[in-house]
């Protein structure tokens, strides 16, 4: 308690500041609506990005959809990972990320920020020895926020003006966002957005400002469309900081419907794996693994879909699309397959139930 208790007054200074936050003499933000409704893609309007797609969960098809990505990641990289709590069974392989670094940035670090609550990497102390136990001591480990935190403009938001970031985010020339797709028990759903909008925020007052009123006793008590369009405006934030030198990559392997944040506490995995997908456009490869969850059986899906909708996480999608970062229909390119076009409906066919340690 005492400590939400100052993470309450160091947000409610920022406040007072005009820090993060609209001016408080500015009319109250209202949340947008339908966060629990799918807009199937014929009814959605707009121009096409390219996702590429393989079904190949391996370092190898990790390394190919990245490679199709990634013409405009130069200089100095940072690769936005969630290196989950101790021991966590979901997280993408080291072995993948490893091989990936390898081949083709070897001078990239990975980057990463303390977290809001108090668990495993709470502290730059404590996370960096569940960093250690989790195997990540292949290559650096920056963790944004260990000497500081950086205000970044939010352009066209609505509910703050400046996101808190790591400040060591400022470092780098250029960002890869290496994201396990699963769910989240906030956010319905975990993809890019959320690696980026929640990973990137500092865990003092950038997370502070996203989940909690000032103060209320409830650490997290902003929920549903407000908490996935304060998420969405951080992402901003930082995707906008970097212009055409961002791209993403999501994994949809070991979907649990909780966050890699929750570890061994997990709930166990019963959607199928399906494979790796990416594109320069942050919305339409968030969209395109949604619509692919969607296409599954109702079998496969029931505990996804329950965990997206009850949490209004679609918002996440329509909000990216309001405020301009990216397109909501894609053109879903085959790797596997000499780079056809499919639907997400194809990419969903044939899949099995998940296996643990496959």
């Amino acid at each position: 308690m005492k400590t939400l208790m100052k993470l309450a007054l160091m947000a409610s200074l920022a406040m007072a500041c005009g820090c993060g936050v609209k001016n408080k003499n500015a009319s109250t933000p209202v949340p947008g609506t339908d966060g629990n409704k799918y807009v199937p893609y014929d009814q959605r309007t707009g121009e096409e990005s390219v996702v590429y797609f393989t079904r190949d969960l391996s370092a190898e098809g990790l390394i190919k959809a990245y490679e199709k990505v990634n013409s405009e990641i130069t200089g100095h990289v940072g690769v936005k990972l969630h290196t989950g709590e101790q021991h966590g069974p979901n997280i993408i392989p080291r072995e993948w990320v490893k091989a990936l670094l390898e081949k083709d940035f070897p001078d990239a670090n990975i980057i990463e920020t303390n977290t809001y609550y108090e668990g495993d990497r709470y502290t730059t102390d404590l996370h960096r020895k569940t960093l250690e136990v989790n195997g990540w001591t292949f290559c650096k480990v920056d963790i944004l926020d260990e000497d500081g935190t950086a205000l970044l403009p939010v352009k066209n938001g609505k509910w703050f003006k400046e996101m808190s970031v790591g400040k060591n985010l400022l470092d780098y020339d250029s960002m890869v966002a290496l994201t396990h797709f699963k769910g989240h028990t906030q956010g319905g759903f975990g993809g890019s957005n959320k690696n980026i909008g929640i990973g990137c925020a500092d865990g003092r007052i950038g997370k502070a400002w996203i989940h909690t009123t000032p103060g209320q006793d409830d650490q997290w008590d902003i929920k549903e469309e407000e908490f996935m369009e304060r998420m969405t405006e951080s992402t901003k934030a930082t995707i906008d900081h970097f212009g055409k030198k961002v791209t993403y990559v999501n994994v949809m392997r070991n979907m649990s419907v909780s966050c890699d944040c929750e570890g061994v506490a997990a709930e166990p995995v019963v959607t199928p794996n399906v494979g790796i997908l990416s594109s320069t456009d942050i919305l339409a490869v968030d969209q395109a693994c949604i619509d692919i969850i969607y296409a599954m059986t109702a079998e496969e899906h029931h505990d996804m879909l329950e965990r997206i909708e009850t949490r209004h996480g679609l918002r996440q999608l329509s909000y990216m699309k309001e405020l301009g970062m990216g397109n909501d229909r894609y053109i879903l390119i085959d790797l596997d397959n000499g780079g056809v076009r499919i639907t997400a409906e194809k990419a969903a066919e044939g899949l099995k139930p998940f296996v643990l340690g496959e």
